[in-house]
Order: structure tokens, then sequence, then C-alpha cells
């Protein structure tokens, strides 16, 4: 036995995260790790090489990939190029992983259609139950049966407006350990992108309702990325609460989230403006990646101190890693994590806010008037 191998227990614990000699062993039945060499007394015996290999086992894991994936990703071979190898693996993977999201979505909306059904449109008679019996709801075949029950069970939606609330209350997981605000907040956030899978993905820091209150209620200035997230915004109510919106990339020919990127890469007057925001403020950030990306390196810099940010911009590398770094500021935020996000999220995440302070006041004459103004 060398000085340098390894016992089972000792290999678990040097890689940690959750291991156990259990797990190894089954890791060696799969294939995942091959059979180490014996001591004298019929110990396993480890190397450095194994425990590089079992890191990235657990790595991948945490990760969220199956293990026969996991044994496709680590059989790329070391000679021939690895990167091209393992990208096309994970492409592989993505591949797989998005047809189980897309059967499953489509069994959750037919589920969604069924469930979300208020008391008028629930025509759940007998015969329409004993035939959902016999459908198998998670199968191809299962899904194109429903659409023969849809005519019958459609029916009343001519005869009044869908009520939302009812429906939510079936749909939504429970809430009922968050504020009445952050479940008005989810509520609104899930209606504006018609998705309840959201849920999951809304975060927010602890002290953020309490700071978006204290914030709102003070007149603090609101400034958002683009023009499209503004003209969305609540500016009945954010007027009688005196909050001045300003529009970051003020180019009215920006509308999508790739011009609103390289635009605010193109223009350094933009960047220097996020760097004169007020003390206190909101920011909204809806579409641009690199733009919650500079938030937080100037929070990080102590350069500005904001109220409240509310991080929800689109994209597939650099949005996700922006809210990730939101999330580890010591500032008051609220986001959708992963590559989800949008100017109607970000929109109606400060919308809600503002609706839990005042009410819509029921004349607005005086917005149009504060407009024609320049007041507004």
């Amino acid at each position: 036995m060398k000085s340098s191998d390894l016992t089972i227990k000792q290999l678990t614990h040097l890689v940690g995260g959750g291991l156990t000699p259990r797990m190894v062993r089954h890791y060696h039945q799969l294939g995942l790790l091959p059979q180490p060499v014996r001591s004298p007394s019929n110990y396993r015996l480890y190397t450095k090489k194994d425990v590089l290999r079992l890191q990235r086992i657990v790595a991948l894991k945490q990760q969220g990939f199956q293990l026969n994936h996991i044994r496709n990703i680590l059989e790329v071979e070391p000679d021939a190029d690895t990167t091209v190898n393992l990208m096309g693996q994970l492409q592989q993977q993505y591949r797989a992983v998005m047809q189980q999201i897309s059967q499953l979505r489509q069994t959750a909306s037919a589920l969604e259609g069924l469930l979300g059904r208020d008391r008028h449109c629930q025509i759940m008679q007998a015969e329409v139950l004993a035939q959902l019996k016999l459908l198998d709801v998670e199968t191809q075949a299962g899904l194109g049966g429903l659409e023969n029950l849809w005519s019958g069970l459609d029916a009343e939606i001519h005869t009044h407006s869908e009520a939302f609330s009812e429906s939510l209350q079936r749909l939504l997981p429970d809430l009922s350990h968050r504020s009445e605000i952050e479940q008005h907040l989810i509520s609104q956030l899930v209606l504006a992108c018609g998705d309840v899978s959201l849920v999951s993905f809304v975060k927010l820091s602890p002290g953020a309702i309490a700071a978006s209150r204290v914030a709102l209620s003070s007149s603090c200035q609101i400034l958002v990325d683009t023009q499209t997230v503004a003209a969305a915004l609540d500016q009945t109510r954010l007027l009688h609460l005196g909050c001045h919106i300003e529009t970051l990339i003020d180019n009215p020919h920006i509308t999508t989230a790739t011009e609103a990127e390289v635009a605010f890469w193109e223009h350094r007057e933009w960047r220097e403006k996020l760097q004169q925001v007020s003390k206190g403020c909101v920011l909204v950030v809806g579409y641009a990646p690199s733009v919650l990306v500079e938030v937080c390196e100037a929070i990080a810099k102590q350069k500005i101190q904001p109220a409240l940010v509310i991080g929800m911009p689109i994209g597939f590398s650099h949005a996700p890693a922006a809210k990730r770094q939101l999330m580890q500021q010591e500032i008051p935020f609220i986001t959708v994590a992963g590559t989800l996000g949008g100017g109607a999220l970000a929109a109606t995440a400060l919308n809600a806010l503002v609706e839990s302070l005042i009410d819509k006041p029921d004349c607005h004459c005086y917005l149009k008037n504060a407009v024609d103004s320049g007041e507004y």
C-alpha cells in the first residue's frame, strides 16, 4: 500500500459533497468509477485520479445531470478535442432535458386547463371524470385524448370573464409562509407570464419588501434600463407617490434585449449615468444583463446605494451570472433566478409593490395634465 493511497472512508471524506461509501460502491457497479486495486487485506485503495473523477461526478450531479449522462461526459477521450466532445455531450443532455420539460409542460398545461377553471367553468360531470380516468396524461396519446374533452369543458368561457384569483388559488403552491405582499407579488408575476413554475425561481432578499415601501413612500427616483420597461410601469400610482421615472438607455428605437445589451456597451455615457443615480433609488433591469452586471459592480465598490434592485434581465450566460452576483450583494433585491426574465416581469414586480401602497385613483385626468406640462 502506497502512502498516497486512500481507503474508501478517506476518499469520501476528501471528496465531500455528501458522498458516502455506499454511493462509491454504486458508482463502481454502474461503471462510473473503475474498480480500484485491493490491499493485501482486501481493502479498496484509491488514488488522486479517483478523487478527481469523483469530484467531477459529484459536481455534475449537483448541477442536475443524470448518472447515465454523467457517464457519457466522463467517457470523452482524453486525447481528443475534449472541449468539442464535451460541448456535444452537454448539447445532447440539454436536448434530452428540454424534451422532458416539453412533455411535462404539455401534461402541466392539460392539468392547468382542468384545475384552473373557476366554478362557472367546472363542467365536471360523472361522464367527463370517467373519461379522464381512462387517459394517461403523461403520454402524448393521453394528451391527444384530452383534446376530445375540451369542446364540452370550454363551452362556458363565452358566458363570463375569467376569474384569475380563483384559478390561482388552485394552481399556486402553498405560499402561506410568505407575507401578503409577497404572495401578491408572486401571483402577479405568474399572471404576467402564464407559468406557475416561475414561483420556485422568484428570489427576494429578507428586507426587500420593507425597503421598497420606505423608498417608494419617500418619492424615490426610479431608474429603468429601457423605455419598454418604463412604458409598462404603473405611472398613475407612481405619480401619486411622487416617484420620478428615468430611463437609462433613453433611445426609443431600442426595444429588444439584444439591442439594449449592445447599446449599453457602445455608449459610455449610459454607464456613467448609472454611476450617478441618487441614494435610495429603485433600479429596475428587465432587458440588458450587462446593466445588472454594472449595477452589481457599482454596489460592490460602494459607488451607488440603491434602496432596492429589481434585476430580471433576459440572457443565457450573462443574465444568470448577473443575478447570482445580485443575490450576493448586501442590498435588498428581487430577481428571477436563471435565464427567465424580461421587461414585463420586471415592471410587474415594481407595479405589485406600488399597488400595495396606494389604491389606483378613479380619475386619470391629472396624469395627462402632468405629462403635458412636462412634470412627468
